[in-house]
């Protein structure tokens, strides 16, 4: 007997943990035009875990084909979730290359809101930056002066995971076509950029905050040193 297409299987599993009393006040939170089925962020982890696990693909094209698929077809917001999570399984990681971007693009373009863009922007692209670093820096600082919102922010937030590997010259690249934006989300990621940055250097995040202060935003400037000051003592 065939199994059922993924995405009903998808929408099965989480139609079981719902909690349907929850949904509305999911979507009000989220400002979100598509609705909620009211599925929590670990009973969703642990229904979809269940669904992907053994799924296995013959190469990078029918991956994207699957993760594209859940997310054209999403009625809920939770099946686009579910997307994003089949984008980072286990049996995907042979596949996080370059000519994976696209996919990733369209994603953050056409979900244009935080939940989706920040869980592509900080960890998908660092791992595209990981496997393909000079295709990758080049597409990230296109993306640095885009005219969508949301690719800008996503260059900024590419390295959120990358610790001392930090390519501080893509970071402030990244960066500068930004600092004079009156843009809260672009604003918000300049200074989470460089306070997750601060863990790992936290003079050299004072010392750019410091000598670019009249260019960055009073947002950007408290969040890049939350954690420089913190670890300054």
């Amino acid at each position: 007997m065939t199994a059922p297409p993924l995405r009903h299987r998808v929408r099965q599993a989480l139609e079981a943990v719902a909690e349907p009393e929850r949904a509305l006040a999911m979507q009000a939170y989220m400002k979100s035009a598509m609705p909620y089925l009211g599925v929590s962020s670990a009973p969703r982890r642990a229904a979809l875990k269940a669904v992907f696990a053994g799924l296995d693909w013959s190469g990078s094209a029918a991956w994207q084909r699957d993760v594209l698929t859940l997310w054209h077809a999403a009625e809920f917001r939770e099946e686009r979730y579910a997307a994003i999570e089949l984008a980072a399984v286990r049996a995907a990681r042979g596949f996080q290359h370059i000519d994976a971007l696209p996919m990733y693009e369209e994603i953050i373009v056409t979900g244009a809101w935080w939940d989706y863009v920040d869980e592509i922007a900080g960890h998908r692209l660092w791992a595209l930056l990981q496997n393909d670093r000079a295709a990758t820096t080049s597409a990230m600082l296109a993306w640095s002066t885009d005219a969508d919102l949301w690719k800008r922010r996503s260059s900024i937030l590419c390295q959120l995971p990358a610790k001392t590997a930090t390519d501080l010259d893509l970071l402030y690249r990244c960066i500068e076509p930004s600092l004079g934006s009156t843009e809260f989300f672009l604003r918000k990621a300049i200074g989470w950029a460089l306070r997750q940055y601060a863990w790992t250097n936290p003079d050299e995040v004072a010392r750019y905050v410091a000598a670019n202060g009249d260019r960055l935003s009073g947002l950007s400037k408290r969040e890049a040193l939350k954690n420089a000051d913190k670890r300054r003592g």
